[in-house]
């Protein structure tokens, strides 16, 4: 049996190669991996990674050299506009090489060319000896994503915090879809089902959809798992309502499809997206590690597009199933700029590169270990943003308990308050932290705001 080959041994050659900007020869390699890798061995090695189009080689014999390849943008799929305001240009942190595929998919589409699906980005992946996450990052998000629930039964856990998650992932998730309900219309429209004025309908059946969806997943993790029945199901339940064909929920798509602002063209043969399909859930299945599970139908399940539309939808909650299952703190997407996520998919379609949806991933998970307070330490630095609004911040809190608004008075306040006050670049993810202070108060924490037990009291009876 061939000897594993790890995700870290392989980014250490690029890391190594991305240092010489006219390629690095064989020699030079091994020397600055200070020769703890065999010649034999190595050359093994940047032969997989030639392969997978990770390296190029150029010259011959004892004059080759091997060079990171210049990313030209190729892009596969179309996705959906971002409806409603843009939130400037707020990222998350990220690699160098990451950088460069964001450049590179940021490029007008005139200058990318079209591709297709290939199918050997999904063959080359193989449960356990493959790794899209290297072992430092599953080793890390293992000890900050630990929840006190232990060894008890699957989903109890995510049981504990439902009602938090319920909201965060029904709204992030539809938020990175392009809808415009903030954090407190949601909480309206999934606690006591009121819609918000003046809002499309469809956005409220895509909030509703996903609490039902999210109700499935924790309500039956025991038998949820990474198969046919339980992801056609949850695209039934994401889709319900939303599609031009209803038969089409839950089922596998027959139709060719687009994705709007790339130029990836998906598989259009239905007995290959169904035997694709099947690969992707037999290998995720065989994943030992959660996080490497989660992140695998992350990547696999938008790329191949298996129904008629809500494929990204699908993939986030489904990257939350092993996560679930496994009590270990679940992935809501709290504060990932939509541009950042959109950019991560675009470089999967279009260049089969996954580093920038993994920079994305880690960051993200780390996000929402610290929301649901299973994490131990600290993520880092303060975040600048809410520093920079520090005083803002306490004043809309505090003005909305004094005040005595309900959720529907407050977002609606809110957001007129934030339009003559706040620039429209910051403004969207102002309101978000507001909007989400108001949700996080309690007596264990209201002395941040100078407010006295009595008066918290008096509000939180009205808070619905």
């Amino acid at each position: 049996m061939p000897k594993r080959i790890s995700q870290d041994e392989l980014d250490k050659i690029l890391q190594v190669v991305a240092g010489f900007s006219e390629g690095a020869s064989l020699g030079e390699i091994i020397e600055e991996l200070g020769g703890m890798v065999p010649r034999r061995t190595l050359q093994r090695h940047l032969s997989l990674l030639v392969e997978q189009n990770r390296l190029i080689i150029e010259g011959r014999a004892r004059a080759s050299r091997y060079l990171l390849p210049k990313i030209t943008g190729k892009i596969a799929g179309t996705l959906p506009p971002v409806k409603g305001e843009i939130r400037g240009e707020l990222y998350v942190p990220i690699s160098q090489e990451s950088e460069e595929i964001k450049r590179a998919v940021r490029q007008p589409i005139q200058n990318r060319s079209p591709v297709g699906y290939h199918r050997d980005f999904l063959d080359a992946y193989h449960p356990n000896t493959t790794f899209y996450l290297p072992e430092r990052i599953r080793r890390q998000l293992a000890e900050i994503g630990r929840s006190p629930a232990g060894e008890q039964p699957a989903g109890t856990y995510a049981l504990k915090i439902f009602n938090r998650l319920l909201i965060d992932l029904s709204w992030n998730s539809s938020r990175l879809e392009g809808n415009t309900y903030s954090l407190l219309e949601t909480e309206r429209l999934l606690e006591l089902g009121e819609e918000a004025a003046g809002k499309d309908k469809r956005e409220a059946q895509m909030l509703l959809n996903h609490k039902a969806a999210i109700e499935f997943l924790v309500g039956q993790a025991p038998a949820t798992g990474l198969n046919q029945f339980t992801i056609c199901n949850l695209h039934a339940l994401l889709s319900d309502n939303l599609l031009a064909d209803p038969q089409a929920c839950g089922r596998l798509r027959s139709i060719p499809v687009g994705i709007g602002g790339t130029v990836y063209h998906p598989l259009e043969i239905p007995q290959l997206i169904e035997e694709c399909f099947r690969q992707i859930l037999t290998k995720a299945t065989g994943i030992n590690d959660p996080f490497e599970q989660a992140f695998f139908v992350l990547v696999h399940l938008p790329y191949l597009q298996p129904f008629e539309d809500v494929n990204k939808r699908v993939s986030r909650l489904s990257a939350n199933i092993p996560l679930i299952r496994g009590n270990l703190c679940p992935l809501s997407f709290v504060d990932v700029p939509d541009k950042a996520y959109i950019d991560g998919i675009v470089a999967v379609y279009e260049l089969n590169r996954i580093e920038l949806l993994r920079d994305i991933f880690v960051w993200a998970y780390k996000r929402s270990c610290s929301r649901y307070s299973a994490v131990r330490q600290s993520l880092g630095d303060p975040d600048p943003f809410r520093m920079k609004y520090r005083r803002e911040i306490i004043d809309y809190v505090t003005t909305v308990i004094h005040e005595g608004f309900d959720k529907k008075e407050a977002a609606g306040w809110i957001a007129r308050k934030a339009k003559q006050e706040i620039g429209a670049d910051d403004r969207a993810r102002f309101i978000e932290i507001v909007e989400t202070e108001l949700g996080s108060l309690h007596e264990g924490n209201i002395a941040r705001y100078r407010l006295l037990p009595e008066e918290f009291r008096s509000w939180k009876d009205n808070w619905r």
